[in-house]
């Protein structure tokens, strides 16, 4: 390939080639070549300036550090999800489906922020000024002195931050940015890298906080160059159906506080309203006494939640029988119906299964295995469990059911709620005076306790 000539960038994976194909040979999508030109090599007059050598500075790993001072926005959920509050000097990466509340939870931040002293910058690459200030006046946060300004092109960014040395920044969204240096279109994978670079650099340099927003695929994944997610110290997730009032904000990356920490919003006509006990909100509305309907005593982060699981076993009415899941690993739900007809006897193969966890809420710990194993149990032997019972434990492939983490927790969330009995794994000690534990060691003990409760 002659110098000069354009290459070739999968918007997906970021991988170079020097001829357009309709799919990417890295990756496998289709597609996603766009033609951009390249960038200078290292060694030209084009290139950065050559780095001055310098030395290498060499500190003792036990050295005592300061922890890091931490910005509070007064929003109890976000600054939980943050490990605390805000880290000046960070960068966050908040990703969400369009329309989920991202940029309604980001203008409450700036304005309680604002409100406190600090010095807010907003800046809006998909919206005019004249639309953000109707959001706020809806809202509720006209009175906030937050900065606010309607701007794509990064230099022009940085030069204004620059000069208004603001506390915290938020740029709504990455993928709007674009760098004159560059001859690629905004949203690329170029341009999304390079300024995602600039910026992280900028809040490093200056000890601001950057909150970035960014745009997400159809499989749920931020679109643009996984490097950038790296370049940041959070990765934040917005999720939730927009169809349910509930919002859950979730932490995958946090270099200064825990990840899968999550905060519960509810949308409402003043905004998202933190909601202080997830648990009985996901359990508002529910009746004892329901075929398939079970009460999972979970662990997000490090708060224990109660949710709500529903399974419905019907006769297959085509050949093909159906498998759907809202909230939950398919596979591991394919897992556990294989060790519920290898190990304990009961078939599916004739029959659809539904499996549903309310309130838009997603699980993800294994602890959810002997849960959904009763739920689907109990529909499908039209029996519903004990009143006030919630389940949680591990399935293995043998039908083995083993001990989760964080026991104690889960238990006593369930005796705040009300509930007196749990099915869990056998052996699990109970420091809760006001929770009886029926251990099962198998699932198959727990598949004859379902039967016996049917026979009665």
């Amino acid at each position: 390939m002659a110098r000069g000539d354009n290459v070739y960038v999968c918007q997906s994976c970021g991988s170079i080639q020097s001829k357009w194909a309709g799919r990417c040979d890295s990756c496998g999508a289709w597609n996603t070549l766009v033609e951009e030109a390249p960038s200078a090599p290292l060694g030209t007059q084009a290139s950065a300036k050559k780095a001055k050598s310098g030395r290498l500075d060499l500190v003792d790993l036990g050295a005592e550090t300061p922890e890091p001072a931490r910005l509070i926005s007064g929003i109890g959920e976000l600054d939980r999800v943050a490990g605390g509050g805000l880290v000046p000097g960070s960068a966050l990466l908040v990703g969400g489906d369009p329309g989920i509340g991202k940029s309604t939870l980001l203008l409450q931040l700036m304005a309680r922020i604002a409100k406190s002293g600090a010095r807010a910058v907003y800046i809006s690459g998909e919206e005019a000024v004249a639309q953000v200030r109707r959001r706020a006046k809806r809202l509720g946060l006209a009175d906030a002195p937050v900065a606010l300004a309607a701007e794509t092109s990064l230099n022009n960014i940085l030069d204004g931050l620059k000069s208004e040395k603001p506390d915290i920044v938020v740029i709504d969204s990455i993928q709007t940015l674009w760098s004159d240096q560059l001859t690629a279109a905004p949203g690329t994978v170029a341009q999304v890298r390079a300024c995602a670079q600039e910026l992280v650099r900028y809040a490093k340099k200056r000890n601001c906080t950057v909150v970035l927003v960014g745009h997400v695929t159809k499989d749920g994944q931020i679109a643009g160059p996984r490097v950038v997610e790296h370049m940041v110290d959070a990765v934040l997730y917005f999720e939730g159906d927009r169809s349910h009032q509930f919002r859950i904000l979730r932490a995958v990356k946090n270099r200064f506080g825990p990840t899968d920490e999550i905060g519960v919003f509810e949308m409402g006509d003043q905004g998202l309203g933190e909601v202080a006990n997830p648990s009985s909100l996901f359990l508002d509305g529910r009746e004892d006494g329901t075929a398939g309907s079970v009460v999972f005593a979970g662990v997000e982060g490090t708060r224990p939640v109660l949710s709500e699981i529903q399974a419905l076993v019907a006769p297959a009415a085509f050949g093909t029988p159906r498998r759907a899941v809202v909230g939950w690993d398919s596979g591991r739900l394919a897992m556990v119906l294989a060790v519920l007809e290898a190990r304990c006897g009961v078939a599916f193969g004739n029959h659809d299964i539904f499996l549903n966890v309310a309130g838009g809420l997603k699980i993800n710990e294994p602890a959810a295995d002997l849960a959904v194993a009763a739920a689907i149990v109990a529909s499908a032997l039209d029996v519903s469990l004990p009143p006030k019972t919630v389940v949680y434990g591990e399935i293995s492939l043998s039908g083995d059911v083993r001990p989760v983490g964080r026991s104690e927790a889960r238990l006593k969330e369930a005796a705040k709620l009300g509930f007196e009995r749990a099915i869990a794994p056998q052996g699990q000690k109970s420091e809760t005076p006001h929770v009886h534990i029926d251990g099962v060691a198998t699932a198959l003990d727990l598949v004859q306790t379902l039967r016996a409760i049917a026979g009665e």
